[in-house]
């Protein structure tokens, strides 16, 4: 029978051998870094790398641009500039990967 270590996530079997990350932490891992979009339940938008996460779904960004909700369709206006920012996990409505931050390769 396999058991969860908490720590790092990774399934060990009784002879305590590691079977590696699970496929929804190697999800994750591949996101660490890249450029977000976050919705909010406030109508704000949040744009910034995507540093952690926890298991109450906060999120914390890096270099983040808050985007206000605007009356006009056609223009966002002007970022505020937040720089590391927590999202309380209650207030994401949508979490969308810039297509750009994909396309770049991972520099190890």
């Amino acid at each position: 029978m396999a058991a969860m270590n908490e720590e790092n996530g990774t399934a060990m079997h009784n002879a305590g051998e590691a079977v590696g990350p699970s496929l929804a932490r190697q999800k994750l891992e591949n996101l660490l870094n890249k450029s977000m979009r976050i919705r909010m339940t406030d109508g704000r938008t949040l744009v910034g790398l995507f540093l952690c996460t926890d298991r109450d779904c906060n999120v914390i960004l890096g270099s983040a641009q808050e985007f206000l909700k605007s009356t006009d369709s056609f223009s966002q206006g002007e970022p505020r500039v937040l720089g590391l920012a927590m999202i309380p996990g209650h207030h994401v409505v949508s979490i969308e990967v810039e297509s750009d931050s994909l396309l770049s390769p991972r520099v190890i």
